[in-house]
């Protein structure tokens, strides 16, 4: 999706400008086509071992989180071009491509909300963001998916102008040109279908994500309910009572470190709000069917085929 997010724009712009505003190459490791997650083989115009010529944005698409890692002569073929003076980037999981070539260290980078737990810990030195899409200097980065589109038409508006950036927008019927200042995720009254404010102010606060979880005492008192009033409206529009609803968010969160990070499993207990290691491996068995430690164990063995 995002691949296709950032080539679009460009085409639609040159058809819908009259003239031939963009052009693009595409480059792989090897110079063989290379297979997207979705199957589909895509061909490439050259390799890393070929005179890139001039280049004024290059952008690394990637779907893994080992992309990159270790790939020396990659790193420096990425080093090479951007001090050339060329823009560089990622879109997707291309991000980890440009920070293992240290091209990110000290810059905003943005990522996909699925993915800022693992990158943020490989590397502490990049300023990541969970903002669709983030412009650092000579660094565009973006969260993925349609973030791709959005940030193709930014740069769309810098050169050419609103005006065809917004009729870029509407060919692909794209209602709105998000800024970076949008969020990534939808909305909890789309998320969860409920539009009863004080509900959706409650669910907010549980989200929050803060290493010490809230009373729901507290959590009803900030939204102006009492604990009971909170629990009808839980019970009216989610079926499930405050507190489970708050402990599936924590272990969700929970879930989503052990998948990302490297942190010890207590670590990701305390972090997410759990008092005691036992206590979170319990809730955690009876959420998923297993322990936090066999998730981690399942995470460290793929890690080791894909090494083989």
């Amino acid at each position: 999706m995002s691949f296709a997010a950032a080539i679009e724009p460009l085409r639609s712009a040159n058809r819908l400008g009259g003239e031939k505003l963009y052009e693009w190459r595409l480059f792989s490791r090897e110079g063989r086509p290379v297979r997207a997650s979705n199957g589909v083989d895509i061909a490439v115009h050259a390799s890393i071992d070929d005179e890139p010529g001039s280049l004024d944005l290059l952008l690394a698409c990637a779907g893994t989180r080992d992309a990159g890692k270790g790939d020396a002569a990659l790193a420096k073929w990425l080093r090479a071009i951007a001090r050339r003076g060329t823009a560089v980037g990622g879109i997707s999981l291309g991000a980890y491509v440009i920070a293992n070539a240290g091209l990110l260290d000290g810059r905003r980078c943005a990522l996909h909300w699925e993915s800022l737990a693992a990158f943020s810990e490989r590397f502490p030195r990049v300023r990541t963001t969970s903002d669709i899409f983030a412009i650092d200097g000579s660094r565009r980065t973006c969260s993925g998916g349609t973030a791709a589109l959005d940030l193709m038409l930014q740069l769309i508006t810098e050169r050419e102008g609103r005006a065809l950036a917004s009729a870029v927008s509407e060919q692909f019927i794209h209602p709105r040109i998000r800024t970076t200042q949008d969020p990534q995720r939808m909305a909890v009254q789309s998320r969860l279908g409920v539009a009863n404010e004080k509900l959706i102010a409650a669910i907010d606060l549980m989200e929050s994500g803060t290493d010490e979880p809230r009373a729901i005492a507290s959590i009803a008192a900030a939204v102006g309910l009492s604990p009971r009033q909170l629990e009808r409206l839980f019970d009216r529009y989610l079926h499930v009572r405050p507190s489970h609803h708050y402990l599936k968010l924590r272990l969700d969160r929970a879930r989503a470190m052990l998948l990302q990070t490297t942190k010890p499993v207590l670590d990701v207990a305390v972090a997410c709000g759990f008092a005691s290691a036992s206590h979170f491996s319990r809730c955690y068995r009876s959420a998923f069917g297993h322990r936090p430690r066999d998730e981690r164990a399942v995470v460290t063995a793929d890690v080791r085929r894909r090494a083989r």
